[in-house]
């Protein structure tokens, strides 16, 4: 038998750790809510890049038809199997990269983003292809960590990812700016929620979030420096 090609994301050390942290986080610091959050109200045919050990599926409402869920890492996806399996809702996981999703263009009715725009190697091509795939008016729920806004703490971002954290973390980065990607990849910000994980406590460099929701273009024109209503996506 002919060798299976290796995997395009490959972190087991990472995985492992990352499954186990997770879990946990759930009901210690209140992830679980936020994923309860971010997929209130979701419907139809959804993408979900990054699904992680598969700890969204739970949440997503009977009114999602089908979750195509995307993951590249071998380890993650076997815990995702498992999750997929006590979904209350269809959940296919498929092999794949954000980058390069291998499903048709304009097929969805949402798209998922979960702590997962941190870690693509290609930003910019990841969100294009949300917006490939994803029907005009679509929408994109998206929970994600972030740059912060003091320029003290944004200082430590930049360095750690040019140095450490990515190496430590799974190809994590901690300075990226989730909203204004999403804006130049042809999305228009909806509703939006900016806060810090965990609350109280000294910050660490992941702990500036955004959650929130916006809306595919017909075009990719346009789109960005479009007002953001700061509103939760599951609220109003």
């Amino acid at each position: 038998m002919p060798a299976q090609p290796p995997d395009p994301v490959h972190h087991p050390c990472f995985a492992r750790f990352y499954a186990r942290a997770s879990t946990a986080a759930e009901n210690r610091a209140g992830i679980g809510a936020l994923r309860e959050e971010l997929l209130r109200g979701v419907s139809g045919r959804v993408i979900e890049i990054g699904a992680g050990n598969g700890l969204n599926f739970a949440h997503y409402p009977r009114a999602v038809s089908e979750v195509v869920a995307v993951e590249p890492e071998r380890t993650l996806r076997r815990l995702a199997a498992a999750a997929a399996l006590r979904a209350e809702v269809p959940v296919d996981l498929v092999p794949g990269v954000a980058e390069a999703l291998p499903v048709k263009s304009e097929a969805f009715d949402a798209a998922v983003s979960s702590l997962v725009l941190c870690t693509v190697r290609n930003l910019p091509r990841a969100l294009s292809e949300l917006h490939r795939v994803l029907r005009p008016g679509a929408e994109l729920r998206f929970l994600e960590h972030g740059i912060a806004p003091g320029p003290g703490m944004a200082s430590v971002q930049r360095a750690l990812d040019r140095t450490v954290w990515p190496r430590l973390f799974g190809g994590c980065h901690t300075a990226r700016d989730p909203l204004a990607a999403i804006e130049a990849a042809g999305f228009r910000i909806t509703a939006h929620r900016s806060f810090r994980l965990p609350e109280r406590g000294p910050a660490l460099p992941t702990s500036y979030c955004v959650i929130g929701s916006a809306r595919r273009s017909h075009d990719r024109r346009g789109a960005a420096g479009a007002n953001r209503p700061r509103v939760s996506p599951g609220r109003g």
